[in-house]
């Protein structure tokens, strides 16, 4: 743009200067404006991820929490992605993440500097960190939800850190100390990054109380305006000296000019323009030299910083740079004479683009000596000059000089004025702000009526469950007085002539493991041998001792002088719950190391629960029926509880999961047992059909037809041609969905064995050796574990057992094949024994029937079962169907089962019970029953002095 220095240059060229002015003004008005837009959208998003952590929930689907419900937070899933990975990573100081990019959006809104420089940026990084360093060195309460201290990784790294060098340091006055520097420290160097300082808080709040002074306080207001903020506005403007202060504002600067170029209102203008009047009357000097020369280029001051000075110390206004690109270059372009009498032009409302006149400015006295025809025009030179003028820029009828930063005002403007609202009618336009808030308002409801109606089922959350109890810091041992007990062990072998070496000890949650390296020519069997021995000499309750498989080693374990309670949540919050690709997990509790224990059903796939009243063997069911219920919906999996006892599993009745109401009876126990060989068998032809080998190929098929609103059709043979003697093809229609897994539970076995064994024995082991690619999964439990129940057929179709304490060692070897059991410490102390055979000792998850009872409420709220009344019905095609029943033959079946009871009398001419037991394989009680009903029908006579019966039918009336 081209500048004129004389005042007497020809029409066409002060023409070619106004008009060359004016588009310089528009692109100052496009540039502002995508500022502002920019900022507008950046407070967008720093909102929406205020309110996702505000909606931040511990059980939410995260990268560290795999759940299959819905997430409760508001943004859905991203957000709670996003909140989830802010919390782990700084804790609560999450709460100050936001506020420097805020004040930096805010003032980008306003186009003010947003003083964003390296240095600030740094400050804002390590203020966070600081903060989350105090916050982590304060005692996180119990309810925290999560394993991280209060200043997440962040804080824990550095607790970390400290305790490597010093332990002790972060307990008590350490503690308060750190948390103490780092809040104040990291406090500053946020302040420093929301571009603020102690001093110019100070100085804008003087500012705010002048701006709200009445007007008989307007000469005070004024004087503390110019002497002191004033002098702040220099300092902040790269250090500019005094003279130069009136240039500035003369020529409007983006710093200075952007606040004087927004219309804010009657009580802004009214001040601006007193300021600029006593302005003039201080320095008339410097405004009449200003006004036959251009101001000079701002020039910043260089200042020396160092890290910590530019973090802590100084006010950046950290737009260097731009002040560098701006150029004032004098315009002496005819303008109209203002008539104002001041170096400094005063808008009038219309060209402020009011409908009226300007009411609001006062008049002052006005000098003809002061008036002038020319006026600094700003150019900016930037990408931003070329590109087209917002939406919301200038009205029709409004001078182009004056667009710069004026659209957020004409919106506030049109709404009170009608005549305003008229002129212009693109402001109206400027309103996609409000409804992109309601789209995505509508649009999240709308999703959440579309989930409630498809799927209204919620998995139950971790909040229903304790949170995990710590010991204190001083629970565990020193690693001092683990190496006392180390070498208190070795002496206590070498007493008993074990000559060896103890390599390593690791400290568990309930026992500490002592790896023992025995010297050469010492057996195993001698030291397992010694196990009460090592434990009296120990003074520990118990000992047990086991080869370490794969290394020459042999595992000594004393139990803890304080033992730790292993909680459910712990085990659902982990990692290896989370990340489990089982289908059919199961949280079993920790091993010895204390690391989580995360096994799948589905794999083992049946397993066998055996244990002493007050062992820990009932908890272990609810825990491993909470593990299915919070992995899997009741369209994924469904249950089949059987308790004889009628008091363990019937606090789960009414849950959606279950098939049947939990069965109490023992012969409708064995007819559930016999529907599901009847499934099995069902889902055996369904997959034959279908050309699959299990139940995942199966559901994987269906699921896929179904996406594809395919029919699931196969070809069979329906006979031969008769002409030809080709064989006839047809395709036939299959109307499968996909099948869930079916878990059977049954939590006391001995008493379902005495009843009717045969029948429990027959069932039971048909379902173990076919139902696992059908999805049929057995869980047994029994507190007597004798060879009685726990059969040799049985055994070998449950190779996954966990055995907890039992009262001997023959018990021990019925369930696991070996000793150990006996030497467990009770209250959820297992061994656990996987289908290859290696056993290991594993600490149980605990939890309380309140929360049970919790879970189970939640799950009820959720819908009613589903129950399939053919699970405990009676069939006529099943012989032994109720066999266990002591009543007589009522039913069909009970028909069915006497008449072949009586053809084999007859034709082998033998009763007995014991013979009618054996010929048809039912329990005794069952047999008494039919021979007691053939000797009231005639067809045996009564037992004589002997005992023996005479049949009394002949051979050829077997017919009857």
């Amino acid at each position: 743009m081209t500048a004129y220095d004389d005042y007497g240059a020809a029409p066409r060229a002060r023409h070619a200067s106004r008009r060359q002015a004016k588009d310089s003004a528009l692109r100052q008005a496009l540039r502002r404006n995508v500022f502002a837009a920019t900022g507008l959208f950046g407070l967008l998003v720093c909102a929406a991820v205020a309110a996702s952590l505000v909606t931040w929930h511990v059980g939410d689907p995260s990268l560290s929490n795999a759940v299959d419900h819905a997430p409760r937070n508001i943004l859905g899933r991203p957000g709670a992605i996003l909140s989830d990975l802010l919390i782990q990573g700084f804790g609560l100081a999450t709460a100050f993440l936001l506020i420097p990019p805020v004040v930096w959006l805010w003032r980008l809104v306003r186009l003010l500097p947003t003083g964003i420089t390296r240095n600030r940026a740094m400050a804002w990084f390590g203020g966070l960190g600081l903060i989350a360093i105090a916050f982590a060195a304060v005692p996180a309460p119990n309810s925290w939800p999560l394993p991280l201290s209060l200043g997440g990784m962040i804080g824990d790294s550095f607790l970390s850190i400290v305790a490597r060098f010093n332990p002790t340091f972060m307990k008590g006055l350490g503690a308060i100390g750190v948390a103490a520097v780092a809040a104040i420290a990291g406090l500053a160097m946020l302040l420093n990054a929301s571009n603020a300082s102690l001093s110019s808080l100070m100085l804008k709040r003087k500012r705010a109380e002048v701006q709200i002074h009445d007007d008989a306080d307007t000469e005070t207001a004024d004087e503390d305006w110019d002497e002191e903020d004033y002098e702040d506005q220099q300092d902040f403007d790269s250090g500019a000296d005094p003279e130069g202060a009136l240039d500035r504002t003369k020529g409007p600067n983006t710093r200075r000019s952007s606040i004087l170029s927004i219309p804010l209102g009657a009580l802004g203008h009214w001040l601006l323009s007193r300021k600029a009047n006593k302005l003039r009357r201080r320095k008339p000097a410097v405004a009449d030299e200003a006004l036959n020369h251009a101001p000079p280029p701002i020039q910043p001051k260089p200042r020396k910083k160092g890290l910590l000075t530019s973090l802590l110390g100084e006010d950046d206004d950290g737009l260097d740079e731009l002040a560098n690109r701006l150029e004032p270059r004098l315009d002496v372009a005819s303008a109209p004479s203002y008539q104002q009498g001041t170096g400094l032009h005063n808008p009038s409302s219309s060209e402020l683009g009011y409908a009226g006149p300007d009411d609001f400015a006062p008049h002052h006295p006005q000098n003809a000596g002061d008036d002038y025809d020319t006026a600094p025009v700003w150019e900016v030179e930037d990408d931003y000059a070329d590109a087209p003028l917002l939406a919301h820029g200038q009205s029709k009828g409004q001078p182009r000089g004056q667009a710069v930063g004026m659209a957020p005002r004409e919106i506030d403007r049109a709404t009170q004025d009608p005549q305003h609202r008229a002129m212009t009618n693109e402001g109206a336009e400027t309103k996609p702000v409000a409804a992109g808030k309601n789209s995505k308002r509508m649009v999240r409801s709308g999703q959440g009526n579309v989930f409630t109606r498809k799927d209204p089922y919620q998995l139950p959350t971790l909040e229903f469950l304790a949170q995990p109890e710590t010991l204190g810091p001083n629970a565990g041992l020193t690693p001092d007085q683990l190496e006392h007990n180390a070498r208190l062990l070795e002496g206590v072998l070498s007493d008993f002539g074990i000559r060896g070496e103890i390599i390593k000890v690791r400290p568990g949650p309930v026992v500490t493991l002592y790896e023992l390296e025995p010297a050469p020519g010492i057996k195993s069997s001698r030291v397992i041998g010694l196990a009460d021995d090592i434990a009296r000499s120990m003074s520990a309750i118990s000992a047990r001792v086991a080869v370490v498989p794969g290394r020459n080693a042999i595992g000594i374990e004393l139990p803890n002088a304080r033992r730790e309670t292993v909680f459910l949540r712990e085990i659902l919050a982990s990692k290896d719950f989370d990340k489990s690709k089982a289908k059919l997990p199961i949280c079993l509790g920790k091993n010895i190391s204390g690391d989580p224990v995360v096994v799948d059903l589905a794999r083992m796939p049946h397993v066998l629960v055996a244990g002493t009243t007050g062992s820990g063997k009932s908890v272990s069911i609810n825990t491993t029926i909470m593990s299915l219920l919070y992995r899997h919906k009741p369209d994924e999996c469904r249950l089949i509880m059987i308790d004889p006892k009628m008091l363990e599993l019937s606090i789960y009745d009414g849950i959606p999961h279950l098939l049947t109401p939990v069965v109490t009876d023992p012969a409708k126990a064995v007819v559930a047992l016999k529907w599901a060989v009847r499934e099995m068998e069902q889902r055996y032809k369904n997959m034959s059909k279908m050309g699959v080998r299990n139940i995942d190929g199966f559901n994987k098929r269906v699921r896929d037809s179904l996406a594809k609103g395919e029919h699931v059709t196969r070809t069979i043979q329906t006979g031969f041609d008769p002409e030809t003697g080709d064989p006839i093809y047809e395709q036939e229609e299959l109307h499968l969905e996909p099948m869930p897994y079916i878990v059977v539970v049954v939590d006391e076995m001995a008493d379902l064995m005495m009843v009717a064994g045969k029948d429990i024995e027959g069932a039971i082991q048909r379902l173990a050796q076919m139902a696992r690619a059908a999805g049929i999964h057995l869980i047994m439990a029994t507190q007597r574990p004798s060879v009685d129940v726990i059969t040799g057929t049985i055994k070998a179709n449950f190779p996954t057992r966990m055995s907890f304490q039992v009262t001997s060692k023959i018990d021990s070897r019925t369930i696991l094949g070996e000793m150990g059991a006996e030497q467990l410490l009770g209250m959820g102390d297992m061994l656990y024994m996987a289908g290859g055979g290696r056993i290991q000792r594993v600490h149980g998850a605990f939890i309380s029937d309140e929360e049970v009872e919790e879970i189970v409420n939640h799950l009820k709220r959720q819908g009613t079962p589903d129950y399939l009344e053919a699970v405990t019905e009676e069939t006529d095609d099943d012989p032994v169907a109720g066999a266990s029943s002591g009543g007589g033959g009522g039913g069909s079946d009970a028909e069915t089962l006497y008449d072949k009871a009586v053809d084999i009398v007859i034709r082998d001419r033998k009763a007995s019970t014991s013979y009618i037991q054996r010929r048809l394989s039912i329990g005794y009680n069952r047999a008494a029953t039919l021979i007691e009903q053939m000797e009231n029908e005639g067809v045996i006579s009564a037992a004589n002095h002997a005992g023996k019966r005479e049949v009394l039918v002949p051979e050829e009336g077997a017919t009857m």
